[in-house]
């Protein structure tokens, strides 16, 4: 599916940024880990009719979503974290009576957010890629849902995409607006992580290359052992 690159890196790079996390981790923590049996739920934002942001190449923000938490799925995979998947397609089912783009996404919306509640031990990470009218903004940023653990999570993300990927940047893991459906109904630890603004033209560059979407998809994962092995420090 993906390219030939070098697997090395990331396995490398989790090994890094998780060892001192499993070294860490008491024997309770592992009960505690092994009872609460967490589930990576993996949100590609957008996709079928809803293609999200448009970069100014005509690049779709569905699209790089989909590719980076492909990735991820199949990192997870690797580490035998389970995960679920809200689209592992570019197509989306719609139901017959949604006709128009608005209903289209409703539907969808409130599909994803069905899938997530049902899933027992439901850890929702939601990938999307930002826009803005003007070009200047840029770099990473976490937004966290209201259920407990999502700002600890959300701060995990946030210092290790940043210490990894943007490390310019001085944004930090922030409250996710209310409007954002998906994020408002989850029941449960929930983060939303823009990997960058399509709209800056530097952003842009980067997720176009397979490297950086897997270390994209490198770094959220390792955030995740960390945060499910209950070392934030």
């Amino acid at each position: 599916m993906f390219e030939k690159i070098k697997w090395w890196y990331p396995l490398i790079l989790i090994l890094l940024l998780a060892a001192v996390t499993l070294a860490q981790s008491s024997d309770a923590e592992a009960a505690e880990a092994a009872v609460l049996d967490p589930v990576m739920v993996i949100d590609a934002g957008h996709g079928g009719a809803d293609g999200g942001a448009v970069a100014a190449d005509g690049t779709l923000e569905s699209d790089l979503n989909l590719d980076i938490a492909l990735r991820l799925e199949a990192l997870a995979a690797f580490w035998g974290v389970d995960t679920v998947m809200t689209r592992n397609s570019a197509e989306i089912d719609y139901p017959v009576e949604a006709t128009t783009l608005a209903a289209m996404k409703r539907a969808d919306q409130y599909a994803r957010a069905a899938l997530v509640n049902s899933t027992a031990g439901a850890v929702l990470i939601s990938i999307h890629q930002n826009n803005y009218p003007a070009a200047a903004p840029w770099g990473i940023q976490v937004f966290y849902g209201s259920a407990a653990g999502s700002d600890t999570l959300a701060t995990v993300l946030q210092e290790n995409l940043t210490g990894q990927l943007c490390s310019n940047t001085r944004r930090l893991a922030e409250p996710i607006d209310s409007s954002i459906y998906l994020m408002k109904k989850a029941a449960c630890t929930a983060v939303l992580v823009e990997c960058g603004f399509l709209s800056n033209p530097d952003d842009l560059s980067q997720p176009q290359t397979e490297a950086y979407r897997l270390e994209l998809a490198t770094v959220i994962l390792a955030s995740y052992l960390q945060y499910t092995q209950g070392i934030t420090t």
